[in-house]
């Protein structure tokens, strides 16, 4: 489908709210604006890196000159330090979606999606106590043990090689003595079902979109991303929500004098296409439901 063509289909009705889902790099803020200028609607994040103030190139945020364009919610409103969970961004999304016209919605993350159309389960929070352990268990290599211990209904759900999402499932587990799927079959009733929005996936082919990813580090890099880093470096910990940023812990190295800037930018780009292709997998898995977009002929 073309870009003309889901610009007519998005403003055929002005009262659903237009999801957009894709790998990074693939296009996906740029078909958001081009929706949200058609039809005057605002733009809202569904990334869980770009809620964050304090890296705005190198986690792609929105220009100034596009926030000019329209208007664009929940980016970098949240300080680098703090925790943001999916629950956090259901209650701030919640009343935005009575926007009129009704918003766009676009991002990465896939759980964030997930959890607007599904419904989000009810868990509790876990204690700084259990998450100490589970962070100090990472942070010592135990991430297969860790995976090991999951039930297995939550084990076959779960991108193990997420070290986040193995850290949230046996923390869940570990606080409620029951696995993260039991909790996800026990969901609420989402509060925006599928069938009330227009819903769209990106499919970014890999031959398509290495290239861009290379070229857009290297853009980032040119647009000051080691600016950003220096700003970053007299508060940086690897322990801030905000760090789990591909690239952040690299361009802290180059501005610090420990890496070399040519090795900084191949270690990120790897990092992302590898990021990408997990992201690509969830999708196709998870998003069935959604309406295909070639991005190479956007």
């Amino acid at each position: 489908m073309l870009a003309d063509d889901i610009l007519s289909q998005c403003s055929a009705d002005l009262a659903r709210p237009v999801l957009i889902a894709g790998p990074t790099a693939s296009g996906k803020s740029s078909l958001a604006l081009q929706i949200a200028q058609a039809d005057g609607r605002a733009v809202i994040n569904a990334d869980a890196i770009q809620v964050y103030e304090n890296w705005r190139v190198l986690t792609a945020r929105p220009s100034a000159a596009d926030e000019a364009a329209a208007r664009h919610m929940l980016y970098g409103h949240v300080a680098g330090d703090q925790p943001y969970s999916v629950g956090t961004w259901l209650r701030e999304v919640a009343p935005l979606l009575s926007l009129s016209p009704a918003p766009v919605l676009v991002g990465g993350t896939g759980l964030y999606f997930a959890a607007l159309t599904t419904g989000l389960a009810d868990i509790p929070d876990t204690p700084a106590r259990i998450r100490a352990i589970a962070k100090a268990r990472l942070d010592a290599g135990d991430l297969a043990d860790m995976v090991a211990e999951l039930d297995e209904d939550t084990r076959t759900r779960l991108d193990t090689q997420n070290p986040m999402r193995v850290q949230r499932a046996w923390e869940v587990l570990q606080t409620t003595g029951h696995g993260l799927a039991h909790w996800q079959d026990n969901t609420a009733q989402p509060i925006l079902p599928l069938s009330h929005a227009t819903a769209l996936v990106i499919d970014a082919p890999k031959a398509w979109l290495t290239p861009r990813i290379e070229a857009r580090f290297d853009q980032m890099l040119e647009d000051g991303a080691l600016d950003e880093a220096r700003a970053n470096l007299p508060t940086w910990s690897p322990d801030h929500p905000s760090s789990k940023a591909i690239g952040a812990s690299e361009l802290i190295e180059v501005v610090s004098g420990t890496l070399d800037q040519g090795e900084a930018r191949d270690r990120a780009t790897i990092a992302t296409r590898q990021y990408a292709k997990r992201q690509r997998s969830w999708f196709r898995a998870r998003m069935t439901g959604w309406m295909g977009v070639y991005a190479p002929k956007l």
